[in-house]
């Protein structure tokens, strides 16, 4: 039990000492955070001491600068405004300066104004006199020439007016007769330079198909049994076959030149595979009918090819083809529709004209007489129709139109296809007529219009395809006119013979001639 006592004061004591200890210990430190505060206060105000006195003397340096900063601008301030009062200064001067000069060139014009107001008195002072003057001339004259101002000043209009009418008149007539020469030089050397730039072959083909054949027995078997063949052959081409007496030898007869070239094709491939009877026929036709449509096509690319000419519809470039199977006088009119557009193109770029529109007309222009064998109309209204059926432009399908001069030529590519057609079909060599024959024919057309009553005379023009009647206007009045070409177109029509139309043109004209002597 004492050691459990002394154990529990030993315990007693220690916990009092451990008291006693944090006491002390916290007394300590107090002390010490005392000293250091005291310290810290010390030298903080040291440091506000040191930066008082730092902030005193920069306040004073910057006062310094500023007063030295003011003193500077306003110096500165100073010399500006001195240097302005010495600018206005001078500025003053010159103002007074140019015031005075206004005050005296106002004193001039016053002067000046008073002198010339002087002047335009005596003028009119002057003026009135002349007016004076002039109303007794007047007075005179009228008493003189018995005309009074209104009727004089008449006849004198009238007299200059007569004057200056006459001088027209002649002047016109001086500059028309120029032009006229002007254009018919200007047209010849136009036309001559085209003609010799475009060679051209003279004609050489036939307007019938002439078949060779390996020998007289082939005819026979052409011909088959009770004709059938011949028969067979005659209904699908549509062709007429002429066997005669010519050996070796078949002629093919037929108004369409396709429906020929198929048959002379057909032909010829049944003599070379020798099998020759109605079927085999029908396939030969077939294939002949094949090929010439694929000629025709080519045909029709080569020939827009050569005249340089794009975006034509391809249905007239078939038609366009066709043509190489047409002739007329023996011309081929796909060779002599490429040398229209040769021509007219040359004449074209000769004077300026589209050389491409003349190009395209020119090969386009005898396109209907592709149809014309297979529909009723003229080559010319089929070849208008067909242009404006696949969008060709209005000009060319005018100048279709015109080629022929069955309407008027209303533009210059018409003119120009007109020339170069007329040009391509009357030249030496180009159709089978010989001149002879084609002078007979219009010297004929001229006699025969030229035998009727009131006609004083008759020009063939464009290779026969118009003629030109000069009527004398005393007998022929205007009324009479239709009835005279009706007659004359009817008599034509009767004896003569000759391609294509002619075009009746009637003239009746009053001239009043006198002679100045």
């Amino acid at each position: 039990m004492k050691l459990g006592l002394a154990i529990a004061f030993i315990a007693i004591a220690a916990v009092v000492f451990g008291v006693v200890g944090f006491i002390l210990g916290g007394l300590h430190r107090r002390k010490v955070a005392e000293a250091k505060i005291g310290s810290a206060d010390k030298e903080a105000a040291r440091i506000v001491s040191d930066a008082l006195a730092q902030a005193e003397s920069k306040k004073k340096e910057a006062i310094l600068e500023a007063k030295d900063t003011i003193h500077k601008e306003r110096t500165m301030v100073e010399n500006e405004l001195r240097e302005r009062r010495t600018e206005i200064q001078k500025q003053e001067r010159r103002i007074m300066q140019r015031e005075e000069s206004l005050d005296k060139k106002s004193d001039n014009l016053e002067k000046k104004e008073e002198i010339l107001n002087g002047k335009i008195k005596e003028a009119d002072a002057k003026l009135e006199e002349v007016e004076k003057l002039k109303r007794s001339q007047f007075e005179m004259l009228e008493k003189i020439s018995n005309y009074t101002k209104e009727q004089a000043r008449d006849y004198l209009l009238k007299s200059l007016e007569d004057d200056l009418a006459a001088d027209k008149s002649r002047k016109i007539l001086e500059y028309e007769q120029k032009l006229r020469d002007e254009c018919d030089n200007m047209a010849r050397e136009v036309v001559s330079t085209a003609i010799q730039r475009c060679a051209a072959d003279q004609v050489a083909e036939a307007t019938v198909s002439v078949v060779a054949l390996p020998n007289d027995e082939m005819k026979g078997r052409i011909i088959g049994r009770e004709g059938r063949n011949i028969r067979t052959l005659e209904t699908i081409t549509g062709v007429d076959l002429i066997i005669d007496d010519t050996p070796e030898a078949i002629t093919l007869s037929s108004f369409d030149p396709v429906r020929r070239e198929i048959a002379r094709v057909t032909l010829e491939k049944l003599i070379a595979d020798g099998r020759i009877h109605p079927t085999r026929i029908e396939e030969m036709h077939e294939k002949a009918t094949r090929e010439v449509e694929h000629a025709i096509k080519q045909a029709g690319d080569r020939a827009v090819l050569d005249a340089g000419v794009n975006g034509i519809h391809p249905e007239l470039v078939k038609i366009l083809g066709r043509l190489k199977y047409r002739t007329s006088y023996g011309q081929n009119v796909l060779n002599h529709s490429l040398e229209v557009s040769y021509l007219a193109g040359l004449m074209a770029a000769e004077i300026g004209a589209d050389v491409k529109q003349a190009k395209r007309a020119g090969l386009l222009h005898d396109i209907g007489k592709a149809l014309d064998h297979e529909l009723d109309g003229s080559h010319i209204e089929l070849g208008v129709e067909y242009a404006r059926k696949y969008k060709e432009n209005e000009k060319i399908v005018h100048a279709i139109a015109a080629h022929h001069g069955d309407i008027e030529a209303k533009t210059v590519v018409a003119c120009l296809v007109q020339a170069a057609d007329a040009i391509s079909a009357a030249r030496p060599g180009s159709r089978r007529e010989n001149v002879q024959n084609y002078i007979k024919r219009l010297e004929k057309l001229e006699e025969l219009t030229g035998s009727f009553e009131g006609v004083e005379r008759s020009f063939a023009i464009q290779a026969g395809r118009e003629v030109r009647i000069m009527v004398k206007p005393e007998v022929i009045t205007d009324d009479k006119m239709p009835l005279l070409a009706h007659d004359i177109v009817k008599k034509i029509e009767e004896e003569l013979e000759y391609p294509g139309q002619i075009k009746v043109n009637i003239i009746r004209e009053n001239r009043a001639t006198d002679y100045a002597k």
